[in-house]
């Protein structure tokens, strides 16, 4: 019982979660020649839902580069985001937590949505979210993933001003007397734990067929998707907060961990590069500043990025659910507006893909990124303490004034 308690009902350590995710995150780059991400298949997700309704985007510049044949059951990237799902779902249900959750301010179904839409167009327009264009570019040693971090920091910055005016907050919604328990509720919850359990030996199921039927790559995509649940929830991982916290509170803990993820990640994605493994670089151009600080604004105004939307959803929370739609909605209007509106042309054309081991060699290139991930983690400690100690005041004040979750 106190293991089970350890496993499925506390959250794990954050450095121990996200270095797990960093090693996963490049075994899988080793074993399927692709990374972790999430945007690019919400774009599929929202060109299938216009193919639906006869709208026809073959020919979309767009989706012809991020390719959109098939359905998400058929394609590695899109077990990555069910197997997403189910492996943070599993964990809420073995740790009897799921319960339906609406937000007491209606508006913010609203913000989220606008949020959503916000942080989906930005990553596309960056070509990849905190994850492709960042947790996992930086370990393939793509010069844009480094752009795209810093422009998200900044945007979530001013994310953060916005998030704490009396307009957006708006008035709170106050409820008198103690909230009575829901004694019906909680009964019907000691069922979650069977329920995960079913959840579980069917997926199980999904990954031994596709592996008895040769689709080993849909295999290996379903085992990591739920690897990735798993520790996206169990370690609550939100690249929002990361960001967010810094500005809000200066705690700093999800910013170093990432940091160490990402380490442990390097090295292993540059053993795998060294013998033989294709790079996935990308532009390092306008669109990548853009998108960096779009994305970083919207996340903050949606209340969580790729990952934190995904197993807070699984957790009951409809607010998220809405941030998915909007995130659908504004990777699917960039599509459309690659070509259509000319944003490749003026934002993304003759821009050079830029790859460190090539400017820097490979020794260089490992050491350097390295370096710099060691000086993000430095910074962030060192920012911390300043906050803490050195403006103690403003510290007190900025939690008060923190965006809670639904």
């Amino acid at each position: 019982m106190n293991l089970y308690q350890k496993i499925f009902k506390e959250y794990w350590n954050p450095y121990i979660a996200i270095s797990l995710a960093g090693l996963i995150s490049a075994l899988y780059f080793g074993i399927t020649g692709t990374v972790w991400a999430v945007t690019g298949e919400f774009t599929r997700l929202g060109g299938h839902i216009l193919q639906w309704f006869g709208v026809d985007v073959s020919q979309w510049a767009y989706f012809k580069l991020v390719g959109i044949q098939g359905t998400p059951i058929d394609r590695t990237d899109g077990w990555i985001v069910i197997g997403m799902l189910a492996g943070a779902l599993m964990m809420i249900l073995f740790s009897n937590s799921f319960k339906i959750r609406v937000p007491r301010q209606k508006r913010r179904l609203f913000q989220g949505f606008i949020g959503g839409i916000i942080a989906g167009f930005g990553a596309r327009l960056a070509l990849g979210c905190n994850l492709a264009a960042f947790f996992t570019g930086v370990p393939q040693f793509s010069f844009h993933a480094w752009i795209f971090m810093v422009m998200t920091a900044i945007g979530t910055y001013f994310g953060v001003k916005v998030v704490n005016t009396k307009w957006w907050l708006g008035k709170p919604n106050l409820r008198k007397g103690a909230v009575k328990p829901d004694k019906k509720g909680v009964q019907k919850a000691s069922i979650q734990p069977i329920l995960g359990l079913l959840l579980a030996c069917i997926y199980v199921g999904i990954i031994i067929y596709f592996f008895s039927v040769g689709k080993n790559l849909l295999g290996v995509g379903a085992i990591a998707g739920a690897l990735f649940g798993i520790l996206i929830e169990r370690g609550q991982i939100c690249f929002t907060s990361a960001f967010r916290d810094l500005w809000v509170s200066g705690r700093a803990v999800m910013s170093k961990a990432i940091a160490v993820g990402m380490m442990i990640s390097v090295v292993i994605t540059f053993i795998y590069i060294q013998n033989g493994s294709v790079q996935l670089i990308k532009m390092a151009a306008p669109s990548t500043v853009i998108g960096g600080l779009l994305f970083g604004f919207g996340i903050v105004l949606a209340g969580g990025c790729e990952t934190g939307m995904m197993y807070r959803a699984m957790e009951g929370q409809i607010l998220f659910w809405i941030v998915g739609a909007g995130n659908i909605v504004g990777a699917t209007i960039l599509a459309y507006g690659w070509d259509h509106l000319g944003i490749f042309n003026a934002l993304t054309k003759n821009w050079n893909k830029v790859n460190l081991i090539e400017e820097w060699g490979p020794t260089g290139a490992l050491l350097g990124t390295l370096a710099m991930l060691a000086v993000w983690f430095l910074l962030s400690s060192w920012w911390e303490k300043r906050f803490r100690y050195g403006n103690g005041i403003k510290q007190e004040k900025t939690e008060q004034l923190a965006p809670k979750e639904a």
